[in-house]
């Protein structure tokens, strides 16, 4: 990394303190309690799966310095600071998760999405189906090679391409929506047109031809919508997970409940504009920055627009709110994104369609006549899938951690401190807790501020006298 001027460099390193944020205070006070209840029979809600728990536990630990950190230094002035270890979470810690968007997106453009054009199809189905997606991963599989097969055929015919030509995609499963809520839905980044072998009359093996689309009508959307719809619910009908009779019904509706967007599209050069499209679809369940502490611990989250009620906001109380974000948490080996195409594993063109436009330019300007031959790998010794932690804070804060704020030259991790009593030591001498913060153990319901009333003064089991009287009497 080069070292930056002092006094001209970006800005310096500050450590996170995740302890003082709304999100971990609700956790640690009140997870014991979530747990507690989700054990008891008489509860509404489901027993907390294992990855749940584990995952809030974990988030209680990232960012902790008393849990063990890594210790930079600047060879030069001497300075140097703390680096606290992160959990490294999937679906609860909005620092780790932050970082995974980051690595995705920045491994996607940097290695796998070459410079074309690249659409993006959001995809949402009705609320009826929406509860088989929850539970049924071959019903998420399938919804989603239902729609990507209707767009790459699409894609051969606006490009007059062949039938052996095959799309280029990256998809991304939400099973989350803007309002906390469980929305399983997806975003399919495509490039905007199809890759067809060469033939081998061009004594170029394995290489491609790019055979870019034609600009989509809304027709033509209209047309792939519908495609979608007749297909998936036909799907569910063969698979038994609806009847026929049902299929039939949904089929006659006005408003399908369909909804199929393909609005956004990043030109072919805009690299920086087709990572923010990557990190919004590889963005977090939620955002830490909407959550705001009412003075009576109950919680507000900020919705990012307007319901359609005119519901801006969200008040939860800290167990409901615990309980949002567990139903939001993604089971364990479930990938976030998939490919699909020539980038499916396996692919015989996939070499070449990762490398095609790098390094091959076509001076005409036309990408139909560009075909690049495969590109062997680099002998790293690191992933190009992996990103280092600096690296990532550089491209996302334009901070550089590892650069020292004092002199400008570059710092060096030198160690790493694991165990308890050498860590209460540094914490100790440096002047912070020594000690992570204490858990809330689970609460009962909560005790009656005021004395009970006292009672009437009326006996409960004298009966009222009527109004009316009747004649009782048996008349023989």
């Amino acid at each position: 990394m080069a070292a930056a001027s002092p006094g001209c460099g970006p800005a310096p390193y500050c450590r996170r303190h995740p302890e003082q944020t709304v999100l971990y205070q609700v956790v640690q006070q009140h997870l014991e309690t979530y747990l507690a209840l989700a054990q008891e029979d008489d509860w509404d809600g489901q027993r907390v799966p294992a990855y749940v728990e584990r995952e809030f536990r974990h988030y209680l630990e990232c960012g902790i310095l008393a849990y063990g950190f890594a210790r930079a230094r600047c060879p030069d002035c001497g300075h140097d600071f703390l680096v606290a270890f992160s959990c490294k979470g999937r679906g609860l810690c909005p620092s780790c998760n932050a970082r995974r968007m980051a690595e995705t997106a920045a491994h996607l453009v940097d290695h796998v999405i070459p410079p074309l054009p690249v659409r993006q199809w959001v995809l949402s189905v009705p609320k009826r189906l929406r509860w088989y997606l929850e539970r049924e991963p071959r019903a998420i599989s399938a919804v989603l090679h239902i729609l990507l097969r209707v767009i790459e055929a699409h894609l051969r015919r606006s490009s007059a391409a062949s039938s052996h030509a095959r799309l280029k995609a990256v998809s991304f499963i939400h099973r989350f929506g803007a309002s906390l809520n469980r929305h399983v839905h997806y975003h399919c980044c495509v490039i905007d047109g199809v890759f067809e072998p060469v033939e081998e009359a061009d004594d170029v093996p394995q290489s491609v031809r790019f055979r870019p689309a034609a600009e989509l009508t809304p027709e033509a959307l209209a047309a792939i919508t519908e495609q979608v719809r007749v297909r998936v619910l036909r799907w569910f009908a063969r698979s038994g997970l609806i009847e026929p009779d049902d299929v039939r019904e949904m089929l006659a509706w006005e408003n399908s409940g369909f909804s199929l967007d393909a609005a956004v599209r990043v030109g072919a050069h805009d690299r920086a504009g087709l990572e923010r499209l990557l990190r919004y679809c590889a963005r977090p369940t939620f955002a830490l920055e909407r959550l705001e502490r009412l003075d009576d611990e109950r919680v507000v989250y900020r919705l990012p627009k307007p319901q359609r009620d005119g519901t801006t906001a969200l008040t939860l109380t800290p167990l409901e709110l615990i309980d949002h974000l567990a139903a939001l948490i993604p089971p364990p080996r479930r990938h976030r994104h998939r490919y699909h195409g020539v980038l499916a594993p396996n692919a015989p063109l996939r070499a070449a369609a990762i490398a095609f436009g790098r390094e091959v330019a076509d001076a005409t300007g036309s990408p139909t006549a560009v075909s690049s031959p495969p590109q062997a790998p680099a002998s790293n010794t690191r992933s190009p899938a992996r990103y280092l932690w600096a690296m990532l804070l550089a491209r996302l804060f334009e901070s550089l951690p590892l650069v020292c704020p004092n002199c400008g030259a570059d710092m060096r991790i030198i160690a790493f401190i694991t165990k308890a009593a050498p860590v209460e030591q540094i914490l100790t001498h440096i002047g912070e807790p020594p000690r992570p913060p204490p858990i809330s153990p689970a609460r009962g319901p909560p005790a009656w501020d005021e004395a009970p009333e006292p009672m009437p003064d009326w006996d409960l089991l004298e009966q009222p006298e009527s109004d009316f009287e009747f004649d009782q009497r048996v008349s023989w």
